[in-house]
């Protein structure tokens, strides 16, 4: 997948019809570039052993839990990156939307598998 027009990430958000259901909407060298909707606390615990995840805040608030580590909210505009092999989850109690940058073979979540785990293909779109 190459994109190579301009993308309003806010527009390209209405394409997204489920919570926690992230679709691609751009690449960069080795890395997909996605959006999520986020409501609730669907995502279970999980991590990326191999990879860093990039979280930014669109739109919204976002819970964010490290394990052993106390949670913390992010709001428009903040950025977070989680570590390789960091357990991580994140919630919304009012519809959040986000930005993922991600390693190309990383897991939606992790080894875990969830009702919401999406593989590959079903975040294309």
């Amino acid at each position: 997948m190459t994109i190579e027009k301009k993308l309003n990430l806010k527009s390209e958000s209405n394409i997204i019809k489920e919570y926690f259901s992230p679709r691609i909407v751009s690449e960069v060298n080795n890395q997909y570039v996605k959006l999520a909707k986020i409501k609730g606390e669907d995502i279970p615990w999980h991590n990326h052993k191999n990879e860093d995840e990039l979280f930014y805040v669109i739109e919204g608030s976002l819970l964010m839990e490290i394990e052993n580590q106390p949670s913390f909210e992010m709001k428009a505009g903040d950025l977070y990156v989680v570590k390789k092999g960091i357990n991580h989850r994140v919630s919304s109690h009012n519809d959040c939307l986000i930005m993922l940058i991600e390693s190309k073979s990383t897991q939606h979540t992790g080894d875990v598998i969830s009702d919401v785990t999406k593989n590959i293909e079903q975040q294309k779109y």
